[in-house]
């Protein structure tokens, strides 16, 4: 009886979490209110309240939640590849597939970041980086380039560079216009990955 109770709480949250992302997305993080995510998702805000104990400790489970979707996405791609260099391809493909499939995500995730505030009341984006609590895809990333360069599939070059330039162009594809069909985007993974290819040979 207490796991199917576990198991309904949890899809509550969730259910709470994506009409969250939805009226992010739509009308941005300041005019975001409980009344009207629990509107959408067609219950109380008072189940809301049940479930998160206001807005903020909302949008930090909401945040927790878009960066666990991209990680499980693109870590179960990548597992599927067996040398470091498809490894390496396919993060940089996933990680572009999602980005252009999921823009409301992206959206929400961005205005939670530049708009939200951690419980000591620091901005998001002024969160420094714990070395002992990395991003896991940082970590996922340097970890294919370092094993790469041990098994002789890669070049010599600094992991740590190589990786910063690699999630900053994949994040520099949010900013390609929403109105841009999508073999834009399949375009600018071709054209990463070739660029990317020169740089670790």
């Amino acid at each position: 009886m207490e796991n199917k109770q576990y198991l309904i709480a949890n899809a509550r949250r969730e259910q709470v979490i994506k009409a969250a992302i939805e009226i992010l997305a739509e009308i941005g993080y300041h005019s975001t209110s409980l009344s009207k995510i629990a509107n959408r998702a067609n219950i109380s805000t008072g189940l809301i309240s049940y479930h998160f104990s206001g807005k903020e400790d909302l949008m930090r489970n909401t945040l927790m939640y878009l960066v666990e979707q991209e990680r499980a996405f693109i870590k179960e791609k990548v597992e599927q590849k067996q040398t470091y260099m498809e490894k390496l391809m396919v993060f940089i493909e996933a990680s572009l597939a999602y980005q252009g499939t999921n823009r409301g995500n992206n959206i929400a995730f961005l205005e939670i970041v530049f708009n939200g505030r951690t419980p000591d009341n620091v901005p998001y984006y002024l969160v420094e980086t714990d070395p002992d609590n990395e991003d896991e895809l940082s970590v996922l990333l340097k970890e294919i380039l370092y094993k790469g360069q041990e098994t002789k599939e890669f070049g010599d070059f600094d992991p740590q560079v190589i990786a910063i330039v690699i999630r900053g162009a994949i994040s520099g594809s949010m900013s390609l216009p929403q109105y841009e069909n999508k073999l834009n985007l399949e375009d600018y993974s071709e054209k990463l990955v070739k660029s990317v290819l020169k740089m670790i040979k």
